[in-house]
């Protein structure tokens, strides 16, 4: 193992930039906030995380305690494993764990970017992490992702075909299609309605919108399950009572899920941040980047390509992860894909599963 201070858990670096962002802005300095787990001489692996999770994939969470989101797939004898790999994970663009966004300090200010912070998109998230595996010393890397993660990995796929050795993109999509966007958007309209969030401009008030930010998260959530899932898990059971109320609290379990789901992430999330990183993932549409043509995206790719889907994800159905293949069928590249059964719907990927690992693990470890 090695001394250098670049290495290890809970790292941060502000790097001069400028990072030129797709919406035509030059961001400086660029900060990121990730980790890194096994030697740096290993194969490096960098694992791109989804909409509200961060670079703590297998490390406690400094602000739940929780154990890292990912360590079902992340660790000693898993298929991601630093004992074979060099693995990092970044806090995206955008998001609020260390990484720039808009709840970090504007140097011209001395002020949180707040809403002034430029909209992003995923495209601005891979070149950053490009950004930061230069700083590391990367050049080739196998990207793996989930959901937005997912899109990232797809991102870098077409952006530095050069430089990434393989692509794993399970539960994701090459675009956001219309109800996509409008599940978003409905977050985003409940953020804002939030008096509290007084235009972005909540920071050192002490009174987050923590009402909006609980309820985006609550509709959000319910696109991350499945109708099998909801009803084998509450059914129309009643949440600790006999009878129902007749008024309008947590009769039902699952209204009491849902509340709780929603309140506990407003603990350790930021709301401008669900708005910057819910529009940069509405915003994605990989063939748009291309001609209008996905194949266009991976056009001579010398990458090899493993895609997953879940049979009950209903927010990016398998045809999302089809229409991947066939693109990339017809630009020549090297894809396997796999439909998974669970369950569990969407957030299957982070549960666990261990046909998931297998494939996973089967696909990293072939030559």
């Amino acid at each position: 193992m090695t001394d250098d201070q670049r290495f290890g858990l809970s790292r941060h670096v502000s790097l001069p930039g400028p990072l030129r962002l797709d919406g035509g802005v030059l961001l400086s300095p660029v900060d990121i906030a990730y980790e890194t787990y096994g030697d740096p001489a290993s194969p490096a692996i960098l694992i791109c995380h989804a909409l509200t999770g961060d670079q703590h994939v297998a490390s406690d969470h400094p602000v739940t305690g929780k154990p890292g989101w990912w360590e079902r797939m992340v660790g000693a004898g898993k298929p991601i494993d630093p004992a074979r790999h060099f693995i990092v994970c970044a806090n995206a663009l955008g998001s609020c764990m260390g990484s720039s966004g808009p709840a970090t300090v504007n140097p011209a200010t001395g002020q949180p970017h707040a809403m002034a912070f430029p909209v992003i998109t995923i495209r601005d998230m891979a070149r950053a992490q490009a950004m930061l595996l230069d700083h590391l010393g990367i050049e080739h890397v196998t990207v793996v992702g989930g959901s937005m993660g997912g899109m990232q990995a797809l991102s870098w796929a077409a952006s530095f075909p050069e430089r990434v050795t393989k692509a794993v993109v399970i539960a994701s999509t090459a675009r956001h299609t219309a109800q996509n966007i409008a599940f978003h958007e409905v977050g985003r309209q409940a953020i804002m309605a939030d008096p509290k969030w007084a235009g972005g401009d909540y920071y050192g008030t002490g009174d987050a919108p923590a009402a909006g930010l609980a309820v985006a998260r609550m509709a959000a959530h319910i696109t991350y399950l499945s109708e099998a899932g909801l009803t084998e898990k509450f059914g129309r059971r009643l949440q600790a009572r006999e009878a129902k109320s007749f008024g309008f609290d947590a009769d039902f379990q699952v209204e009491s899920y849902l509340r709780h789901q929603g309140l506990s992430f407003t603990d350790r999330f930021d709301a401008n941040s669900y708005l910057y990183i819910t529009r940069a993932m509405d915003y994605f549409d990989l063939a748009e980047e291309h001609g209008g043509l996905l194949a266009n995206a991976f056009k001579g790719t010398k990458t090899r390509f493993a895609l997953v889907s879940f049979d009950t994800d209903w927010l990016y159905p398998t045809a999302e992860s089809r229409i991947i293949v066939h693109a990339l069928n017809a630009a020549g590249a090297a894809v396997s894909f796999v439909e998974l059964n669970s369950p569990y719907g969407h957030d299957a990927f982070l549960l666990d599963s261990p046909e998931l690992n297998r494939v996973v693990d089967g696909f990293l470890s072939a030559a």
